[in-house]
């Protein structure tokens, strides 16, 4: 298949061009920022200790705000896909991409991995009009960690303080992101892009996450996020079903689709469950099996993991939780640099 992208003298300029803006943006991150990007409240690398008590009484009202605003419109799996598609465009190598806020631009809501997530940057908006001091990075990670709290799932020990990239130069390239499912993009190097020659779904998810620094204990303990929500065959392609008697009804605005567990918004290791009951023979024909999920119970290395996690909630949620919060956390620049924790 062809790719709409070179990976020529020109792409490698554009990919030197964006290590250069990076670089530019750590050293002024802590300036004020245009675009409707958040700096910090002292203006400066530090806050006082009034500004930084400040900061997080707003924080832990917005926080309510976003699980209110997970129970009133059940978007609990949107807010985790959005918080989690904006962080995981790191990459370890050059510091490009990661959790900056730089998804809430159409150039990144573009790329096709995410289709559907203009409806998560419309419903936070108002949050963010309500708490203008608040980065649109802190923001995005904070309704993806009360996406999962208010689900059942565990406490997630979340840092805030995100400074936001300025402006969409800070856009990554496309296809940093994981596939569902074969011919896999490479997605990693200088262009991740490019259509990988491995069709192994462990290799694939392998260069993903060991991009942004990641281990495969953490790649499986992720992979268990899928517990929440849905796939969509006209977005992804994926689902061979258009709705199943667990999705049909909602609830919420959209319905149908097909999701990885029964009970596809509550936060539990139902996902891991499903998984070994489908590698055992006693699988679910209205539970969506993608490559990259199947691959958690053949490959020796993911499956320890898979195996103990389908079998303890608590080792699953203990894990997760630390995963999660290392993701959330991938190529951001916090002032005050230690970050605040509510």
């Amino acid at each position: 298949r062809a790719t709409p992208h070179s990976c020529g003298a020109a792409a490698q300029a554009r990919q030197r061009e964006a290590r250069q803006r990076e670089r530019r943006f750590t050293r002024t991150r802590s300036k004020k920022m245009g675009n409707g990007a958040s700096r910090s409240p002292g203006g400066g690398g530090e806050m006082t200790s009034v500004e930084e008590t400040a900061m997080a009484a707003n924080l832990e009202k917005c926080f309510a705000d976003c699980e209110e605003l997970v129970r009133e419109k059940h978007c609990a799996p949107l807010l985790l896909r959005f918080a989690w598609h904006a962080a995981g465009t790191f990459d370890a190598s050059d510091g490009t991409g990661g959790a900056t806020g730089s998804i809430r631009f159409d150039k990144e809501l573009a790329h096709v991995s995410n289709g559907g997530l203009d409806s998560a940057r419309a419903l936070l908006e108002p949050l963010k009009k309500k708490y203008p001091t608040i980065s649109y990075a802190d923001l995005y990670q904070m309704a993806g960690a009360a996406a999962v709290e208010q689900s059942g799932g565990p406490r997630i020990p979340m840092k805030y303080g995100r400074v936001d990239a300025p402006t969409d130069d800070s856009v990554p390239p496309p296809h940093r992101l994981p596939d569902g499912d074969a011919p896999f993009h490479q997605s990693d190097g200088k262009c991740p892009f490019d259509w990988s020659q491995n069709a192994s779904p462990e290799a694939h998810l392998r260069r993903v996450f060991y991009r942004m620094g990641l281990s495969d204990q953490e790649i499986v303990a992720l992979s268990g996020g899928h517990t929440l929500g849905r796939a969509f065959k006209h977005r992804s392609g994926i689902p061979k079903l258009p709705q199943t008697s667990y999705t049909e009804k909602g609830p919420g605005e959209t319905k149908g689709g097909m999701s990885w567990t029964r009970e596809w918004l509550k936060f539990d290791n139902s996902y891991f469950r499903e998984l070994k009951d489908a590698k055992e023979g006693r699988a679910d024909p209205e539970l969506l099996r993608m490559p990259t999920d199947l691959v958690l119970f053949t490959d020796k290395k993911f499956r320890k993991f898979a195996k103990k996690y389908a079998k303890s909630q608590a080792a699953f949620f203990e894990d997760y939780a630390v995963a999660h919060a290392k993701l959330s956390e991938l190529g951001a620049h916090f002032v005050p640099p230690e970050g605040i924790r509510l």
